[in-house]
Order: structure tokens, then sequence, then C-alpha cells
């Protein structure tokens, strides 16, 4: 077999074909090459207070005004059906359909002063939640000079260690509706698709839940690939590699991937099975339920960054214009309500919440008026989200809304303020400067404040 490779050179397309092994988002020799192209280095920033990040993103526009500012004294069409309760945070209430949440709220911040200027578009409401960029009402899908977002800035300045998967994003590529195309905000944009996440895309509440980009494809038997390896041995003897370190690089990662495939270690983390069925049963029997604890055991397995969308596209679960109390009572506050505390107790009692950042964020929140179809329309001009962990101020609320909670009453904050801290935790200044592929400069989030009212 090695004569048969090493009489002529391969080209640079022949070694990409024998490379190709993944089936959805980047091969793993790509994501490989994005550690390798990080070998300058993390970058020289403020100390970091977390190591890792969850983003629990509600896409749509979860309703604040039923989850944790609610509003007991407005009238009818204001206040809605459901009443709060006390939290463990003494002084704050949150509502009756979130009490597995309410008795970890100790551990929270909660920002009720949030706003911003978008408020058609999704597109834009969540590439400005998740990159700290309002473009205004500007939408559309996925640009390839979108900023980026925090896990591929992550993924660039503060690398993981060798072998892991930085950036991991589940359990959907969420769309702009239906049929439309995949939101911004999700990718490494004018970094490049090297920083782009690591798509999880099949159902961990499925019994048969695998990672098809991180297995064997179908028929191919652990002595084939054995094979394989023998084939990049003799590769080595017929691309004369020390002339061309392009090759060489690529040949490393090659290698790489073949031990992420075949290393039970490095798949551990995705065995859900592993965990007791009690805990699963804690988290909840459903697609979000079991990502949120598939997002732990990634941390856990050191990637530094999981972002979770809570939909397949933007109109399918938060984006309540209908039925919206119907909707949260059934089905979107329980699955919340038990991922959510679940989460952040495990977090707790492993010792891990200091250092792991959990973002609970939105595109935006929703009308203060109910509308005639029992739902509540987009509303930009204030809203609320909750942090917890890596360095966050346990036990805190910032800002106030009116008595309608339709605008801030004081400390009004923008997702690029809260973008900027987030990195701040995560020891990234927002002022530093990242690369696009023509190598022109740009400043992470140019337009924000650090919130240190929130910090620990």
């Amino acid at each position: 077999m090695p004569g048969r490779f090493s009489d002529r050179r391969l080209s640079r397309r022949e070694l990409l074909r024998v490379g190709a092994l993944g089936t959805a988002g980047l091969t793993l020799p790509q994501l490989l090459a994005s550690q390798a192209s990080r070998a300058a280095g993390p970058v020289n920033g403020p100390a970091a207070k977390a190591d890792a990040c969850i983003i629990l993103f509600l896409n749509g526009g979860p309703s604040h005004l039923d989850m944790w500012d609610m509003k007991p004294s407005a009238p009818i069409e204001i206040r809605g059906e459901f009443n709060p309760i006390a939290s463990s945070l003494e002084g704050v209430q949150v509502c009756e359909h979130l009490p597995l949440l309410a008795q970890q709220m100790h551990h929270t911040t909660v920002i009720r002063s949030m706003n911003h200027s978008v408020n058609n578009s999704h597109a834009a409401a969540v590439y400005a939640a998740l990159t700290g960029h309002d473009r205004g009402e500007q939408g559309g899908g996925a640009k390839p000079d979108d900023h980026p977002c925090p896990g591929a800035v992550l993924a660039k300045l503060r690398p993981t260690p060798h072998g892991s998967l930085p950036y991991i994003s589940l359990p959907y590529k969420t769309k702009e509706g239906a049929a439309g195309p995949l939101q911004p905000g999700f990718l490494a944009g004018f970094m490049g698709a090297t920083y782009d996440p690591f798509w999880v895309l099949d159902d961990p509440n499925q019994p048969n839940f695998h990672v098809r980009n991180l297995a064997l494809p179908d028929g191919l038997a652990m002595e084939r690939m054995n094979d394989r390896r023998s084939l990049l041995s003799a590769l080595d003897q017929g691309l004369n590699l020390d002339s061309n370190q392009t090759l060489a690089s690529m040949n490393d990662f090659q290698r790489q991937a073949f031990d992420l495939l075949t290393s039970n270690n490095a798949q551990k983390a995705f065995k859900l099975s592993e965990e007791p069925d009690s805990v699963r049963d804690r988290y909840g029997r459903n697609i979000y339920g079991q990502s949120v604890l598939l997002a732990r055991r990634l941390i856990e397995a050191n990637t530094r960054v999981v972002t979770m969308s809570w939909a397949p596209d933007a109109n399918a679960t938060w984006d309540t214009h209908g039925q919206n109390f119907n909707s949260l009572k059934n089905t979107l506050l329980p699955q919340f309500d038990a991922a959510c505390s679940s989460l952040i107790a495990d977090l707790a009692e492993r010792g891990m919440l200091q250092r792991t950042l959990v973002a609970v964020l939105g595109d935006f929140g929703r009308t203060p008026k109910i509308n005639n179809n029992a739902g509540r329309d987009h509303w930009n001009s204030c809203y609320s989200i909750m942090l917890a962990g890596g360095g966050i101020k346990p036990g805190f609320v910032l800002g106030a809304s009116d008595r309608s909670g339709a605008v801030p009453t004081h400390s009004p904050v923008s997702p690029g303020d809260i973008v900027a801290t987030m990195y701040r935790l995560l020891g990234i200044d927002h002022q530093h400067l990242i690369y696009d592929t023509l190598n022109r400069p740009h400043t992470v989030v140019p337009e924000a404040r650090l919130v240190p009212e929130i910090i620990a």
C-alpha cells in the first residue's frame, strides 16, 4: 500500500477529499484547523472571572410581564392571567409557573430595563442580543460580513485545551420563519467559517441519540479507520510535506480528526445515557431539557461556549402573538423551569457555577397590553433577561420598568452593554480588535459600556 501512494504527489483537492468526514457544519479537520490558527494563544485581556459560558436563547421573544417582571396591580389587560410567587431572593417575585427556578433566584441577577431599537425583525433583534451590534430593523439571514457571536470570539481569543470543541450550537439552526434563512448571531461572520460552531442537530431526547458529525460514517468499521491511518502515513511519504507547511498542517488536522472520531474520552460528553434517569427526568424529557443537560456536560468536557436556541424557527415557540398564556402555562414555562433550574442547581452543586456564566437571553419582550388573540406582540422598549454564575452578582435585580412594563424607569441597559460585560467576565476586553478574513480590524463591541453593577 505505501508504494502505491508514494509514487506521485497528491493535489490539495485530493487531500481535502480524503479528509472530508463531516456531514453538517464544519468538518472535524476544519474545526481542528481553527484551533491551530489560534497559535498565538489567548489575548492579554482583563482577568477572567468565568472560563465557560452557556447561553439559553429563548428565541422569538419571551414575555417579561409573564415571567420576571409581573405587574399584579395593573389592569387585567396588562397583568394577564398569571400570579406572582415568592422566590429565594427576598422581595423578588416570579411567575407561578416557574416554581423550581424561583428556588434558584438567589444565584441570579435579573435585569428589568433591557431595550434596543428593533421591534419588527426577529433576525435583527437576535443579532443585537447575541453580538451586541444593533443595526435597527435591518433583517435578513446570516451574512458573511456579520459581526461574530461570543462563541466565535472566544474560540479565537481564549483557546480551549487541545482536542476539545471550542464552540457548540444546538439543537437547531434556527430559521427566520419556517421557510426562512438561518438567523444571524450564531456564526463567526467576518472572522470566517473556521470559527463557526460545531452544530449538534440531533435530538438528545431520542433513545438513539448520537452526533452524526462526531461519529464514524455508516459502514466504516474501526479496521477501515486504521487502514486510513496507514493511508495518511503513506501520504506523508509522497507529499514531501517538509517543503509544504500548509499540507503538513492539513495532514495533522486529519490525524487529530481521526483521534476525536475514535476516542472514547472525546465523545463521552455526548453520552447522555450515562446520566441517571432521575437527572434526565429533572431537566425534562424533551429536546430542550436534554439539550440544556448536554450543554452542562459539554462545559465539563472543556467546551468554552454552548449556545442553545429554543426554537426551530423564530415563530415556533416564544413568539406568542396568539394564545400567549396557554402556550406559556402548558409548554414553554414548565419546560424552561425544569431545564434552567436544574442547570443552575447542578452547576452550583458541582462547584462549577462560579466559573460558568449562564445567560438567559431573548430577542425582545412582549407588549404590555394583551391583543385580541389572547397574545402579546413584540416589545423592544423594555424587557428582562437573567444572568447567573461566572462573576455575576448573585441575588440582585438591576433596573425597573414602569407600572405597565412598557419603559425602563431607571438604569436602562442595551444588548451591547450585556454582551460587553459578558466578554469582560470571560476575560476579553470588548474594545479589543479582531480581524476579518482580509485582515481588516474591527472592535469586538464598539458601541457599548460595561455594567459594573452586576459584577460580583
